[in-house]
């Protein structure tokens, strides 16, 4: 069957899967506009706690970015009714290939024939995704960062990306104050996160062998590069259970051994997650 673009998006709604840390900030990006967003988890009350993090914040943002002051929000657990005529979904679920690839054989199933089927994952390729998908011609990675603060998006074709759709998407993206970069090829960590990657293996050993502690990093690194986003920081927003999946990942690409990953291991097994847990590398979380 051939894929065709989706129409009349200005009037579909739009289906966030997964209302964790970044699912519920896609979500709050995508609700600037008109258009009724819909966050699914099977956690129902996970995704009802991401409705009330866009209800609260989305008044600043739309103050900051723009936007429509009215506001179409739900919580769903159900797929089904959560993907019903939406013509853009976007995946934000832990890094866990089987997963991923369990979801998009649902989401081909269930999401409308043109709907879009884009995946956040920051360390998968959506190629790996679409075994199990009729049309991989409507699947990509659509990479997010932590909106709204950092609004730039990756999108990386899964191989088979209809270049239609991607231009589409680098038309619509900054209606909703998101910045678009197009990945010119396929690549693991895409643009960004192949040089964080780099920054981020090299800053957890520092701590992992006993050569510095986090904070020092992190003043190092402000005070030479003059960033307010340094790498322990940075590392508590994403979480630790989200970085130690990533590394994982990327070692076993790599061939080589996570010599980091028993001290986030320790971290995580003591239920500090960073930000989201209120205590990381870092304990002064409110």
């Amino acid at each position: 069957m051939t894929y065709t673009l989706p129409a009349n998006i200005a009037d579909r709604p739009m289906t966030v899967i997964g209302g964790g840390t970044l699912g519920r900030r896609i979500a709050l990006m995508l609700s600037l506009q008109d258009a009724e967003v819909r966050v699914f988890d099977t956690d129902l009350a996970v995704a009802k706690a991401a409705i009330e993090f866009i209800a609260t914040q989305r008044h600043r943002a739309v103050e900051e970015l723009g936007g429509n002051p009215a506001v179409r929000l739900a919580a769903k657990d159900d797929l089904a009714r959560a993907l019903q005529d939406s013509w853009l979904v976007v995946e934000a679920v832990p890094e866990k290939l089987g997963l991923k690839q369990a979801i998009f054989a649902d989401l081909d199933h269930l999401a409308a024939p043109d709907a879009v089927l884009a995946s956040n994952s920051s360390s998968f390729a959506s190629a790996e995704f679409i075994g199990g998908v009729s049309k991989p011609e409507r699947v990509l990675n659509m990479h997010f960062y932590m909106p709204p603060a950092v609004r730039s998006v990756e999108l990386m074709s899964s191989g088979h990306t209809d270049p239609q759709l991607m231009e589409l998407l680098m038309a619509e993206l900054p209606k909703y104050a998101l910045v678009p970069h197009l990945v010119r090829k396929q690549s693991t960590g895409f643009i960004f996160n192949r040089i964080w990657a780099a920054i981020k293996r090299e800053s957890l050993l520092v701590v992992a062998e006993g050569v510095a502690e986090p904070r020092d990093v992190d003043a190092l690194f402000a005070d030479v590069f003059k960033s307010e986003t340094t790498p322990f920081r940075f590392m508590d927003e994403v979480g630790l259970d989200v970085v130690l999946d990533i590394e994982n990942h990327y070692c076993e690409l790599a061939g080589v051994e996570n010599k980091s990953a028993s001290m986030l291991q320790e971290f995580i097994a003591k239920g500090w997650l960073g930000v989201k847990s209120g205590r990381g590398f870092y304990n002064d979380y409110s």
